[in-house]
């Protein structure tokens, strides 16, 4: 269920509409002039992704779909974090069931992302490691503000991105840079990020973040939106259709390499070291 209310941008006659799911775990305003809506990730203190945030993602957009959403810009309230990526604490020592939910709902609201009809951009104002740099990976632009940190660093925890997470990498920065970064873990700064193609453009805060973001979309809306759709998913369909495909072997291998005890034994010495950080 979504709360809804009308209100007025400050200074400007654009109609804004504002919804948040009612967990409050995700903050959109839909700006009713142009169609385009901002995605807050809102999970304090760092945007894990438990199977609550990507539950509640997924049902924003099936609603923004639903309400024929023109553009989308997905950013985060924290001035530091964009996400943290996957919740440590749904993979340690899950139950079956627990581990094979929680997998079902990330690959959904995957899908609904890489395969939205409408354009969208990440507009990464903080960190954005491992299923982070996968949100910011499924968007077709990224804007990133200077001096934070990128990449899909699975390898560094012991774990194997999922094919799925390795095809969104390549997509963007092609195979060769893709299997190095991977194999090391390189967690990339938003200007090495930018000299690989790995984001598209940098801001200086996020005021210029947004504003360029907008500026994309506006490049956007111009064109016909069922030709442009056609293309996005041309290109896409490949990496969709594979998981598409195969959704159960991929959470039926998920689960048990999770499960594995030495995967285990890695988050619970990650969980320890974080535990001694605080």
């Amino acid at each position: 269920m979504f709360v809804l209310r009308q209100c007025l941008t400050l200074g400007t006659k654009s109609s804004i509409r504002n919804f948040s799911a009612s967990t409050n775990l995700i903050n959109v305003t839909v700006n009713e002039d142009t169609g385009v809506a901002i995605m807050e990730l809102n999970r304090p203190p760092v945007n894990s992704l438990n199977y609550e945030l990507l539950e509640a993602m997924h049902r924003t957009l099936v609603k923004l779909e639903n309400d024929r959403c023109r553009g989308m810009i997905l950013t985060s309230t924290s001035p530091t974090m964009f996400s943290a990526g996957l919740d440590i604490l749904e993979m340690y020592k899950p139950t079956v069931d627990k581990a094979r939910k929680f997998w079902g709902m990330l690959q959904n609201t995957w899908i609904k992302l890489y395969s939205s009809p409408y354009p969208t951009v990440a507009a990464i104002n903080g960190h954005s490691p491992a299923g982070g740099c996968l949100l910011a990976l499924s968007c077709e632009y990224r804007v990133m503000v200077p001096k934070k940190m990128i990449g899909l660093n699975e390898t560094k925890l012991g774990i194997v991105a999922p094919q799925w997470f390795q095809d969104c990498m390549k997509n963007v920065i092609g195979v060769r840079q893709a299997e190095k970064a991977l194999i090391a873990g390189t967690m990339f700064s938003s200007e090495q990020a930018a000299q690989i193609g790995l984001v598209d453009e940098l801001a200086t805060d996020r005021e210029d973040l947004l504003k360029k973001a907008h500026n994309f979309l506006d490049g956007q809306l111009g064109l016909p939106p069922h030709s442009r759709e056609a293309i996005k998913l041309s290109f896409r369909k490949e990496t969709l259709s594979r998981l598409v495909s195969g959704l159960e072997a991929d959470i039926n291998y998920s689960v048990d390499f999770i499960l594995r005890p030495e995967v285990q034994s890695n988050l619970e010495m990650f969980l320890s070291r974080k535990k001694q950080y605080k």
